[in-house]
């Protein structure tokens, strides 16, 4: 707990800093000084310029699968801040609803990791080693497990069933949660990439798909406890998109990875396929049975596996 408490310290320090100097900085006040509409169309012009530089350099070095794949990671980081829109005008969910949405998300996640990432996996590493595929593809999800819990001890955060929407009482503990959520959205956002890097659209979009739906109850989770803090809604909803910005950051790794080097494919599909099943046994299960509503979670996680299954047969 010391070390815990130690980290969460010096990450603080070091952001409370950055954003100090940010603020220092003459390009920020001048920025600020103009008047609002101007301020916020000369940060979207910025932003748009940002992403025709980012598109167009992915495009031109790597090809058109490649900034789809990009842009389909981006989107699927956005639906965590769609999640969060019900805060807007509601202070708090039923722990029924809450934990059947959560349940759904982990019968989703577990179609995608067995449909789109396991059985392409195994398929794209028995073709590079005959025979050997599965054995690869075993050996990516036991690093891919291992990724995420040295992550978990190295950096500060709480678990999902440790936030109990209803009875909030600790700022420190909601954003141990927050930096929980971020850690794990790198590796879904990783895990989109791999398949788009692989040259399989199908798979991508299948994972794009079943991600941005696991996102929708993950932003309301973060956002619900920051606005029973006493948070305004809008900024609540401002974090929980933040916390899914990273995936955009794996899901570029994970496409240039696996284009850049192929023989990688089959490691990083089981990398990521390890990774959302850490994320789903480590935090979603465990939070869906929390409140006594295990047996609605559990229809849900089976109506989510069934709707997802149904989603890859159709693109397929």
């Amino acid at each position: 707990m010391t070390v815990v408490t130690t980290n969460f310290v010096k990450i603080q320090t070091f952001l409370t800093a950055q954003f100090e100097r940010l603020q220092a900085s003459k390009h920020y006040i001048a920025l600020m000084a103009l008047p609002v509409g101007e301020r916020w169309l000369r940060i979207g012009g910025l932003f748009l310029l940002s992403q025709i530089v980012i598109f167009g350099s992915l495009y031109l070095l790597f090809g058109k699968l490649v900034v789809i794949g990009f842009a389909a990671s981006i989107l699927a980081g956005l639906a965590t801040g769609v999640g969060a829109l019900p805060v807007i005008f509601f202070k708090n969910i039923s722990d029924k609803l809450f934990s059947s949405l959560l349940g759904a998300a982990a019968g989703v996640m577990l179609a995608a990791t067995a449909f789109s990432l396991l059985v392409p996996g195994i398929a794209a590493g028995n073709l590079l080693w005959p025979g050997s595929g599965i054995y690869v593809v075993a050996s990516g999800m036991m690093l891919g497990a291992f990724f995420l819990h040295y992550a978990d001890h190295q950096l500060p955060h709480v678990h999902l069933d440790a936030v109990v929407s209803t009875q909030i009482n600790s700022l420190r503990k909601i954003w141990l949660f927050v930096i929980a959520i971020t850690i794990h959205n790198f590796p879904e956002g990783m895990s989109v990439g791999v398949s788009f890097g692989s040259g399989d659209m199908k798979n991508g979009l299948v994972l794009a798909i079943a991600i941005a739906l696991q996102n929708l109850p993950e932003g309301l989770a973060v956002a619900l406890p920051l606005v029973g803090l006493g948070y305004n809604r809008w900024r609540a909803v401002a974090i929980a998109l933040a916390t899914g910005l990273v995936e955009p950051v794996g899901g570029l790794l994970g496409i240039t990875m696996v284009t850049l080097f192929q023989s990688v494919l089959p490691i990083a599909m089981g990398f990521a396929a390890g990774a959302m099943l850490f994320v789903i046994s480590e935090e979603i299960i465990p939070e869906t049975h929390a409140k006594g509503r295990s047996r609605y979670a559990t229809y849900a996680l089976m109506i989510g596996f069934i709707v997802m299954m149904i989603i890859d047969n159709m693109l397929g």
